[in-house]
């Protein structure tokens, strides 16, 4: 099975990392911005931009910064797609992968409290631009509700989630008992 490039690739090599964090801004293509919305399955994306510092720390790497993006999601009730805009803070450790440190011990990893993403690497080299689409589609809202969700479900008549969902359960049970 052939492994297809990332449509959003940004690729860091360790050798050209130095002492000192690199402070970068990177933006998605349209090409790359629509190759994305077909990966995740959007109507559309228009804009993925990010700013970020990098910085190594022994065999880890650091890659801290902001994203931001302009899309389109389609609403779970509806059906209508509508514009939707992402601001989100990341932080993401790059550690070495399995194997991938000539079979000596595997390093151990400290997290903070706010516990990051990590990712792995290998090749002495990290892809940021994947890491960004991933931390993009960890951002989207699973189960979008666009302008017209209320409308349309009270012409479905269809329940909100806090109507469905286990506690609605609980209350009517409590009802039911007095």
């Amino acid at each position: 099975m052939t492994e297809h490039p990332p449509e959003f690739s940004r690729i860091v090599k360790l050798s050209d990392l130095g002492d000192a964090p690199i402070s970068a801004q990177v933006s998605a293509s349209e090409e790359e911005c629509a190759a994305l919305a077909r990966r995740f399955d959007l109507p559309g994306i228009k804009s993925l931009e990010a700013t970020y510092d990098l910085r190594a720390e022994s065999d880890q790497l650091s890659l801290t910064g902001a994203l931001q993006s302009r899309l389109t999601q389609s609403c779970a009730i509806s059906g209508e797609d509508f514009p939707v805009t992402i601001s989100e803070d990341f932080a993401i450790s790059f550690v070495p992968a399995k194997g991938d440190d000539g079979g000596e011990e595997e390093p151990e990893v400290e997290l903070e409290s706010d516990d990051c993403d990590i990712l792995e690497y290998s090749d002495n080299r990290i892809d940021i631009g994947e890491a960004l689409a991933q931390t993009l589609y960890l951002a989207l809202d699973p189960y979008p509700e666009g302008p017209n969700a209320d409308k349309v479900r009270g012409s479905r008549d269809l329940k909100t989630e806090e109507e469905a969902g286990p506690f609605a359960a609980l209350a009517a049970l409590k009802d039911k008992l007095g």
